[in-house]
């Protein structure tokens, strides 16, 4: 890991007292950055969020999808947690904790604020830093490609339907336009560009080695705008949000506290059904942190399309870049630890073959 990936949790701390600051000591400034926006989109912010995401998808090759079958446990658990319960289950501890657990101690009628932003990360599987929590993990890094390949392609098509959906159950209106162009903004645009950016650089090389070299390289010179983008976003974010901040600091308390339940949550589910159904560690972990990690680039841009850079739900997507880094080590730290509890690559596949009978 480089220094910025190392400690990114520090990085995104002072990115928040530096965003705080800057909302307390330079209003002016926040007001005029604030206002430079178009249907809830602030032209500041698209750009940062654009160079986070750019990066994310030249890295990403399409061709893996054809690796998928070769491991169709780990993909199968992975889907199974990303689109069938990971979404819904932070819906859940969003309703039991704003709706009732907090209810007496938030701003009247601003729980479906909150609930939304949970839903927002909860729709929005990792994209990028899944490569680092698989390195960490010694995972499989074709697995981790395919997977990571495939879960873009699924969330073109399902993040507007699954979001739309579960904040039908709230008593926010879903705008469908401005849903639907955040989507295409942060996600179907830079993807494409993304691919044909792919496409021009890798064309011409004599092999796969080489191409994924060429694109190591590109990536890696991107790298530092992306990290940039990240914490100036964070920045922004929290200076726009400061003066909520500072008079109730404890909601970031109690929005940590669902956000920790519900990753340490979905983490236990992913890795005790690869124990179970004996899939080998460099596929288990992987899985397990694909499912756990959020896209909090795409929550953090459709919270702010959706309700505004002052919104209470943009609020709950800053916190939960906070809150991901640290805990995506602890579980990098337990899965190492645990790798015993996993059969090998050989082991795993002997088992799931019937033996001859003489």
């Amino acid at each position: 890991m480089s220094l910025f990936e190392r400690y990114l949790s520090l990085w995104v701390a002072l990115a928040i007292v530096a965003g705080l600051a800057l909302g307390q000591f330079a209003p002016a400034l926040v007001g005029f950055l604030a206002g430079l926006e178009y249907g809830s989109v602030n032209f500041v912010i698209a750009v940062l969020i654009w160079a986070m995401v750019y990066p994310m998808m030249v890295a990403v090759d399409f061709s893996a999808l054809k690796r998928v079958h070769e491991r169709p446990k780990g993909l199968i658990i992975t889907l199974a947690v990303n689109w069938l319960i990971k979404p819904f289950t932070m819906a859940a501890l969003g309703v039991l904790f704003f709706e009732y657990v907090f209810a007496p101690s938030i701003e009247p009628g601003t729980a479906g604020q909150y609930i939304a932003g949970m839903i927002l990360l909860g729709a929005a599987p990792c994209t990028a830093m899944v490569f680092v929590w698989s390195q960490l993990t010694k995972g499989d890094p074709n697995y981790t490609l395919a997977q990571v390949a495939l879960n873009d392609a699924i969330m073109v098509f399902a993040f507007a339907p699954i979001v739309a959906l579960l904040l039908g159950f709230t008593d926010i209106s879903v705008p469908w336009t401005t849903l639907l162009l955040s989507v295409g903004l942060y996600v179907v645009i830079p993807l494409a560009a993304g691919i044909v950016t792919r496409l021009r650089m890798t064309r011409g090389t004599r092999s796969k080695a080489e191409a994924d070299a060429t694109v190591d390289r590109f990536t890696a010179k991107l790298k530092p705008f992306s990290v940039i983008g990240l914490l100036a976003t964070v920045a922004l974010l929290f200076a726009f949000q400061g003066d909520v901040i500072l008079s109730q600091p404890v909601v970031i308390v109690m929005i940590a506290i669902p956000l920790l339940i519900q990753s340490y949550g979905i983490f236990a589910v992913a890795y005790w059904a690869a124990r179970a159904w004996r899939v080998p560690h460099k596929v288990a972990a992987p899985c397990a942190m694909i499912g756990t990690s959020n896209f909090f680039e795409l929550a953090v841009a459709v919270a702010i399309g959706l309700f505004g850079l002052n919104s209470i739900a943009a609020l709950v997507t800053v916190v939960g870049v906070l809150v991901e880094v640290p805990v995506m080590l602890s579980l990098v730290w337990f899965a190492n630890r645990t790798r015993h509890w996993f059969p090998t690559e050989e082991s795993a596949i002997g088992a799931s073959r019937p033996e001859k009978r003489a």
